[in-house]
């Protein structure tokens, strides 16, 4: 979606509405006996018809299996998207509802950029409406299996430069860092990956250490890892043992942990280099609290190096939804943008990727706007000034990123873009780009003139 300051204009409109917020009105709809509210019912049959009819133009939307491109001018569409958010946000039932209505109508999961985007918010919108007993929430909001995340991650992993960007540079200040040390930490790194997920971003750093080992002076490497369940540990834990398996001057050893165990004892061994790794974990957290906790947690470790990586937000403080949502949008409008550099319009994996990764994310956002610091984990992007403080807050220290990170950056865009022109710049330019910031202590992916994903690393004072 390219950037231009009428768009700006409208999408900046909405950070100017400060209202009050009315007492949010959910509708109940049960597929049993199709009522709404138990009292005063009748007032509602027109609403739970409209609802039904939305739901309709939706299924409609969803059928659609010819490309809608032919408007290429997105900005009615998010003109529209913006008009409808505010209609939610004042609680406008009548107005939401045909707003909604005519977005359904218009957008397409396999149009452009614009349009598939919108369609994602727009169903995020729509289940904003709804209690979140109701079936028809369920539907909007269903959350992919385990399997289709995981190929859906898979196929983000393999196409975009977006998380192998965050993986490749942290891995490489991790590396420095073992490096810095190898007179006393005996060929010992212990990783402490507070979010390992699939663990996708430990095979390189394998690679890369086996390339400063040898069969006779092996280099040890233990890897703490929390995950969110056990059977996604277990199978992390059988991947990377097996590619270890490969290195015969590595020994590799893998400890899974759920999230939120309390760790009494991480088995550090004597003068290894401790290495905490904080890839989009902080920003999932769901109060300050939880992350001042955290924060004080990995100084108590006094690793060599904490390397953080998270999405970049908005420098508007504002926690009105209509900020937040403003700031969302263009997120994601980036993202889904750069997926047509990545994938062709009619790539199967392009639309997995954007229903099951970004889709999901996009519509848990919008519904747990209200809940920052209620106890729902949810995604909040924040500028890197931002993390800066907290950082520094919590005893942490700045730490100069390496020529080899940023040149590592580059060529990796290099090898993984293919239609836009790379910009290595501050400013300007299309398609993926890669910036210094801070002095040299981030380094930044960015989408056009759009911060997506900032690296930086620390050590404790």
């Amino acid at each position: 979606m390219e950037a231009d300051s009428e768009e700006d204009e409208l999408l900046n409109l909405s950070l100017s509405v400060n209202r009050e917020r009315k007492k949010k009105g959910k509708i109940i709809i049960s597929r049993e006996n199709n009522n709404m509210m138990s009292t005063n019912r009748n007032s509602y049959e027109g609403y739970e018809g409209k609802i039904f009819h939305l739901l309709q133009m939706r299924e409609q939307m969803l059928r659609k299996s010819t490309l809608n491109i032919e408007d290429s001018n997105g900005l009615p569409l998010i003109h529209l998207l913006l008009t409808t958010a505010t209609s939610v946000d004042e609680n406008n039932l009548d107005s939401s509802l045909e707003n909604l209505t005519d977005l359904y109508q218009t957008v397409s999961l396999t149009g452009d950029s614009v349009q598939r985007v919108v369609a994602y918010f727009t169903d995020g919108l729509t289940a904003k409406l709804l209690t979140k007993k109701s079936p028809f929430y369920e539907m909007l909001m269903e959350e992919p299996t385990i399997d289709e995340e995981f190929l859906a991650f898979t196929d983000l992993y393999r196409v975009s430069p977006y998380y192998q960007f965050a993986h490749f540079t942290a891995n490489q200040a991790i590396l420095e860092a073992f490096e810095k040390e190898e007179e006393k930490n005996n060929r010992s790194i212990h990783v402490i990956d507070f979010d390992v997920s699939y663990g996708f971003q430990w095979p390189s750093l394998i690679q890369s250490l086996s390339e400063k080992a040898t069969s006779g002076n092996r280099i040890s490497f233990r890897l703490t890892g929390f995950g969110k369940n056990l059977k996604e540990l277990q199978e992390t834990e059988s991947r990377l043992v097996s590619f270890s398996k490969g290195f015969g001057n590595i020994v590799f050893e893998f400890q899974g942990l759920l999230r939120g165990s309390r760790v009494i004892n991480l088995r550090k061994k004597k003068n290894e280099t401790v290495a905490v790794n904080l890839v989009s974990y902080l920003n999932k957290m769901s109060c300050l609290l939880k992350i001042t906790d955290t924060l004080g947690f990995v100084h108590s470790l006094n690793p060599s190096i904490v390397v953080v990586v998270e999405q970049e937000g908005s420098k508007n403080p504002s926690r009105t939804f209509l900020s937040r949502f403003t700031d969302t949008l263009h997120y994601f409008a980036a993202m889904f943008d750069s997926l047509d550099d990545c994938l062709p319009l009619e790539s199967i994996e392009r639309l997995r990727i954007e229903k099951k990764v970004f889709g999901k994310e996009i519509k848990s956002m919008l519904n747990n706007y209200d809940d920052v610091d209620g106890g729902v984990d949810c995604a909040k992007y924040e500028k890197m000034e931002t993390w800066k403080s907290r950082m520094e807050n919590h005893g942490f220290v700045g730490m100069k990123m390496s020529s080899k990170c940023l040149i590592q950056a580059k060529l990796l865009l290099k090898m993984r873009t293919h239609y836009c022109p790379l910009q290595f710049e501050e400013e300007g330019g299309g398609g993926f780009r890669v910036s210094e910031r801070d002095d040299g202590r981030a380094i930044s992916l960015g989408w056009q003139n759009r911060f997506l994903l900032t690296v930086s690393a620390w050590q404790s004072l």
